[in-house]
C-alpha cells in the first residue's frame, strides 16, 4: 500500500468515527514528531500495539479485501497467566461496504464483535475449526447479545446497530458490511496479532508500504522507526 493511501484512509476513518459521536484518545492524533519526542511514559502504547492499523491482507485491493482498526487498550498474556493487570483488549474496526476480512480464527482469544454504528449491516460468516484447522461442518451455537442462536456451518449472521455476537477461540469468522460502512467494536481477551491469528488461506497481516509521502499518523508497525525507546522494549506479550 502507498503511504499516501494510508494517510487518506486514516483521515477518512477519523471523520467517520467522529461523525458517529465516538471520541478517540489523544494518541490517535499524534504526529510522527510527537512520537519522536516521547519518553518511556509512552512504552505501554508501543509494547501493546495501541493505535492505528491499516491492512489489505496482501491483496493489493484494500476496498475489497482489507480492514482499518484502532486499538484502544490491550493487556498482556502474562497478565492473563498471573490473573492480574489488564487481561482484555478493545478495538474499533471500520468495515467498508463489501470489504471482506478473510476467514480466520484465534487460538486463544475470545471476542465480542459489536455493531457500534453506521448505515450498513455487519455480516459474519461463521464455522467451527475442525481439529486439523479446516472448516468444520458442525452446527454452531453463538451468543447474540446474551441470546443463544443456532447456526448451520457457514451460515451468515447479520448484525444491526447495537447488536453483538460472542465468538470463542477456534471459531472461524469472515466479515464485511452491506448497505454502507460500519463502525464495529471488538472487546476481547488480550490481543496478539503476531501469534494469535490463524487464517484459512495464507495472507499478509501487515502491509508492505511504499513511502511515496511522509506519514501523517503512525501505524502500530511504524513505532519502532519513530519512537526512540522502541528498541529497548521486549514487547507486551
Amino acid at each position: 500500500m502507498k503511504r499516501s493511501e494510508i494517510n487518506a484512509l486514516i483521515e477518512e476513518a477519523h471523520a467517520f468515527i467522529a461523525g458517529l459521536g465516538v471520541p478517540l484518545p489523544p494518541f490517535a492524533h499524534w504526529t510522527p514528531q510527537t512520537w519522536t519526542d516521547l519518553g518511556l511514559e509512552a512504552r505501554e502504547l508501543v509494547e501493546r500495539g495501541l493505535g492505528w492499523d491499516v491492512t489489505d491482507f496482501g491483496s493489493g485491493r484494500f476496498n475489497e479485501v482489507g480492514l482499518l482498526l484502532f486499538t484502544l487498550r490491550n493487556g498482556t498474556l502474562r497478565a492473563v497467566q498471573l490473573r492480574q493487570g489488564k487481561m482484555y483488549a478493545e478495538k474499533l474496526l471500520v468495515v467498508g461496504d463489501g470489504q471482506v476480512t478473510p476467514t480466520h480464527f484465534h487460538p486463544f482469544k475470545t471476542e465480542d464483535i459489536i455493531h457500534r454504528g453506521g448505515p450498513g449491516t455487519l455480516l459474519l460468516e461463521l464455522h467451527w475449526a475442525a481439529p486439523d484447522d479446516t472448516l468444520s461442518k458442525e452446527t454452531l451455537t453463538v451468543s447474540v447479545d446474551g441470546f443463544e442462536r443456532s447456526l448451520k456451518a457457514g451460515e451468515v449472521l447479520r448484525l444491526e446497530p447495537g447488536e453483538s455476537v460472542t465468538m470463542p477461540s477456534r471459531m472461524y469468522h469472515r466479515f464485511w458490511a452491506e448497505g454502507g460502512r460500519v463502525l464495529a467494536g471488538e472487546v476481547s481477551t488480550v490481543n496478539d496479532d503476531t501469534t494469535d491469528n490463524h487464517f484459512l488461506e495464507a495472507v499478509g497481516r501487515f502491509p508492505d508500504i511504499e513511502e511515496d509521502v511522509p506519514p501523517a499518523r503512525l501505524l502500530v508497525g511504524d513505532y519502532a522507526q519513530f519512537y526512540p525507546h522502541a528498541s529497548s522494549q521486549k514487547g507486551g506479550y
